[in-house]
């Protein structure tokens, strides 16, 4: 949370004034704190209002949502956050400002109900409720750095001694929010280790497949990721309303065969380069649903709640937050007969993008060398191979995987300011 601050300038005779007035509706209230000198500044309590100017405009504060972000014990339970108070039912008294005091003030208000329950809540609740920075970190944003196949240059890594203890976590989330991928070097190349790093992220998703997977290319289950054939980039969980967020591929053996390089393509940056080449694709890609399947085994018939475009966007930022693609996965395409060959050609100028090899990052996946990355970005493939190779990973949901990245990118007060509040 951001702590807010008076001017640096002093009055002794406002400071005298605005700390021994008594207030009442339509009077400023009394009390800013040491150097605030502006009395426009000052909350005004108007019919049970506050009135507080934010960011230069005179905001009207309802008593209710004073006592919805109360923090104290009796209105939040203090281990889980959760809420213990229904400002939606009682007596109206509950959520009727009666009298306020800022004698903390700009750093606090304190709030007194008709019920007689008083709330301390920080201006920088109240400043920060839409602000652009604490809506980020509710979503967890970062400033993304795309990136084509010159990335191979310096490929983002994280010791694993790192990211197992201390701020090695923090950086390795951090990472792959900003770059959607990074390397986890030197960890021992195990399952058990693999597994246990997972899950110090967050829970490993169950799917049909299972939770951890530890598989060679015997096609025990009906995907051709369990085969040695070469894989288009592509997105996993197409499949799923929600796909994983993060996923993890470690391979522990590969023995008598060449083969299997792996790619990485950047799909926000591919999405850049399709609205500079063809704004009309880009919107056609982001207005139609596709569905997709997931067919293979036996009892299994998985497809959306409902059909995916190929890009999501945040509905307050505008921004891309998720790319789509499954060539072999893709079901039908949610549009009328007269756009279906229009989709079909904003598609072919995406795939187009997409095997580019500038775009592409090839490099030959090893023992001890474990990738993550998002599989709400990144896109991955791999070349055909012969010989036996064993690869172990798994799934996170994209709640989790932020979860973690907040939780140990965010101070107590930022978590706070960005959680229950708004």
């Amino acid at each position: 949370m951001h702590r807010l601050s008076g001017d640096d300038g002093s009055n002794a005779d406002v400071l005298h004034l605005t700390r021994t007035i008594s207030f009442k509706d339509g009077i400023p209230l009394a009390g800013p704190g040491p150097g605030y000198s502006h009395l426009r500044d000052i909350p005004v309590l108007e019919k049970g209002v506050l009135v507080i100017r934010v960011k230069g405009e005179s905001v009207r504060v309802p008593g209710r949502w004073v006592r919805d972000v109360c923090a104290c014990p009796q209105c939040r339970n203090q281990n889980t956050a959760q809420r213990q108070i229904n400002v939606f039912r009682g007596d109206i008294s509950r959520v009727t400002i009666a009298s306020a005091n800022v004698s903390g003030w700009p750093q606090h208000i304190t709030v007194k109900f008709q019920d007689g329950h008083e709330t301390i809540v920080p201006a920088s609740v109240i400043r920060n409720r839409k602000l652009h920075h604490g809506a980020r970190q509710r979503e967890g944003i970062v400033d993304v750095a795309t990136w084509t196949s010159e990335i191979q240059e310096d490929p983002p890594t994280v010791e694993y001694a790192d990211a197992k203890a201390g701020p090695g976590m923090a950086s390795l989330l951090k990472t792959i929010r900003a770059r959607g991928f990074a390397f986890v070097d030197n960890i021992p190349a195990t399952p058990e280790v693999t597994e246990s790093l997972l899950k110090s992220i967050g829970p490993i998703r169950n799917t049909h497949y299972g939770a951890f997977y530890d598989f060679t290319s015997d096609l025990s289950s009906k995907d051709t990721a369990y085969t040695s054939e070469a894989l288009e980039v592509h997105t996993d969980n197409t499949y799923f309303t929600d796909p994983a967020g993060l996923q993890a591929l470690h391979l522990l053996s590969h023995t008598d065969g060449t083969g299997g390089e792996s790619c990485l393509v950047d799909g926000f940056a591919a999405a850049e380069q399709l609205y500079a080449q063809s704004k009309g694709a880009y919107l056609r890609l982001s207005d139609t649903g596709v569905y997709a399947h997931a067919s293979g085994n036996d009892g299994v018939s998985i497809q959306p709640a409902q059909a995916y475009p190929t890009f999501t966007h945040s509905e307050q930022y505008k921004k891309l937050i998720q790319v789509r693609w499954n060539n072999a996965d893709r079901a039908g395409v949610a549009t009328r007969w007269k756009q279906l060959g229009r989709w079909y050609d904003a598609a072919a100028k995406f795939d187009a993008i997409l095997n580019d090899q500038r775009n592409q990052y090839w490099f030959q996946l090893k023992p001890g060398r474990m990738l993550l990355f998002d599989n709400w970005r990144v896109l991955h493939g791999r070349a055909a191979f012969t010989g036996k190779r064993r690869m172990c990973g798994g799934y996170i949901n994209r709640d989790d995987f932020i979860s973690k990245f907040r939780t140990t990118n965010y101070t107590r007060e930022e978590l706070e300011a960005s959680t229950v509040t708004g």
